[in-house]
């Protein structure tokens, strides 16, 4: 099983809300995650709460193979969980 971590769009319409996800790479976007690992609020005026990820999991499941898609690659390298 090949494992993606991306994200899984909620909230309204006008108004994104994600989470950020470990899953299956044949799984539609919002269905079932393996493992919810944080969120991230794009829409959050606070830069520090926009952004919430478990560091210790996001690093396992890239251990373990799973390729972040790339706007998590974007977000991990933000968080300092990847190198530049």
């Amino acid at each position: 099983m090949s494992v993606r971590l991306r994200l899984k769009r909620l909230g309204r319409k006008g108004r994104p809300f994600y989470r950020i996800c470990a899953m299956d790479i044949h799984t539609r976007r919002d269905g079932p995650a393996i493992e919810e690992l944080g969120y991230y609020d794009p829409i959050a005026k606070d830069e520090a709460a926009q952004i919430k990820i478990d560091p210790e999991r996001a690093k396992y499941w890239l251990s373990v193979g799973a390729q972040p898609s790339q706007t998590m690659r974007d977000i991990l390298r933000k968080k300092g969980i990847i190198e530049k």
